[in-house]
Order: C-alpha cells, then structure tokens, then sequence
C-alpha cells in the first residue's frame, strides 16, 4: 500500500481532555476496496481493521528481537546456529511459498 499523503486531523481539546485524533491516509481505490471487502467479511469497520492491523504487526526493530531470542533459543535448546547462509535460503523458501499460495489463489478467486 502507497501512502501518498498523511495528514492529522485537527484535535479538540475539552476542559483539558484530549478529544478525536484521526488521521486521513489516501490510498487507491482498488486498496480502498480491498480494506472495505475484508473488514466487511470480519464484520467490523475499516478503522478497527487498520487498527487491529496496526496492534499486530511487527516493527523491524520487534522482528530483529524476536530473531534474537529465537537464535538465542536454538542455541540454548539444541546446540545450533543458524548462519546467515541459512537464514537467507529460509527466507527465500517462505517468498517461494507465499508466491506460490498467492498464484493459487489469483487462480481460484478468477
């Protein structure tokens, strides 16, 4: 998804409580649809689907530590490192295969 523009809505402040900070993203149509179908299937709005989204997803930062404790575990439990070699040939298997669900999928939704 392309974030052409993010723009904060104006905040209100009442008797000292912070009130309504929204955030408008333009996005295409085509992306727009797609968030509506899904948060329609979910039953719930755009707004807790990009926020559920938000809440869930990792940062780089949060993938890195997660990495480290599982190298760190593997290490610890089984004796084994994994190398870079072997981290990039995973990699590249999980891109493989989330291609190819992808391709099935563009396949049966046609």
């Amino acid at each position: 998804m392309k974030i052409t523009d993010l723009t904060p809505d104006p905040v209100g402040i009442h008797g000292g409580i912070l009130i309504g900070v929204d955030t408008t993203i333009k996005i295409g149509a085509e992306t727009r649809d797609k968030l509506a179908a899904l948060a329609e299937a979910r039953n719930m709005s755009m707004r807790a689907l990009i926020e559920e989204f938000a809440a869930t997803a990792l940062t780089p930062a949060q993938l890195r530590e997660r990495a480290e404790r599982t190298d760190a575990f593997l290490a610890a439990e089984f004796g084994h490192r994994v190398s870079d070699d072997e981290a990039g040939a995973l990699r590249e298997r999980m891109r493989q295969a989330q291609n190819a669900g992808q391709t099935r999928a563009r396949g049966t939704a046609a």
